[in-house]
């Protein structure tokens, strides 16, 4: 018989550690674990577990998967959160877009920093006052708490900004999402230029 590989071994020592534990929460359902014991235990079997955690591919966490991009792509067309197709130019409009190619981590991490940008432009905008730098999840949650954006389309953008955070991060990217960044990313970037110019049309027409 075939000796089981350290990997293999790991993977079943895991597992039954995991049994153990459901089998003794289902003995002793009042038997509590406080926090410190669950992080001192977690930090001790981290080291051995790297290897295994290493060899998986976690949905949205360490792999991008192209299909995620398209779904993320038509729950915004939906939403209107995808403008008309800009104008082709001879130049990448943005720097993000020159990359793809290259680098698909690169430009999903540069579009991300764009979407940012322009969040950022709204709170300033419409005048919402910050009392320290947020991330960008805080500042979907901001908008969409003062009626800048709604619940749907913060619900798209923030899925998609994750599985931009994910390839900012080293995580594996569809080779085709380089066409995803190029063909989508100036899109959805029209449409929230769009968003930031009638604000600030609005703001102006208040003020006459």
């Amino acid at each position: 018989m075939k000796e089981a590989t350290p990997l293999k071994r790991l993977r079943q020592i895991v597992s039954l550690g995991a049994l153990a534990l459901a089998i003794v929460h289902i003995i002793w359902p009042l038997l509590a674990i406080d926090a410190v014991a669950l992080a001192l235990i977690v930090i001790a079997i981290l080291p051995w577990l790297a290897p295994l955690i290493k060899s998986l591919e976690l949905p949205g966490g360490w792999k991008v998967e192209f299909q995620e991009l398209q779904q993320a792509a038509l729950r915004a067309e939906s939403a209107g959160l995808l403008s008309d197709a800009p104008a082709q130019k001879e130049d990448a409009a943005f720097l993000f877009q020159s990359i793809a190619s290259r680098d698909p981590n690169l430009a999903l991490a540069g579009l991300r920093i764009e979407i940012e940008k322009r969040l950022s432009l709204l709170i300033e905008i419409h005048s919402i006052e910050l009392r320290h730098k947020v991330s960008v999840g805080q500042m979907l949650r901001i908008l969409t708490q003062t009626e800048v954006i709604t619940s749907e389309e913060r619900s798209i953008l923030l899925d998609m900004v994750n599985m931009l955070n994910a390839a900012a991060h080293g995580a594996e990217v569809d080779s085709r999402a380089a066409n995803w960044a190029i063909e989508i990313g100036p899109r959805l970037l029209a449409s929230l230029d769009k968003r930031i110019a009638e604000a600030k049309e609005q703001i102006a027409k208040s003020k006459q």
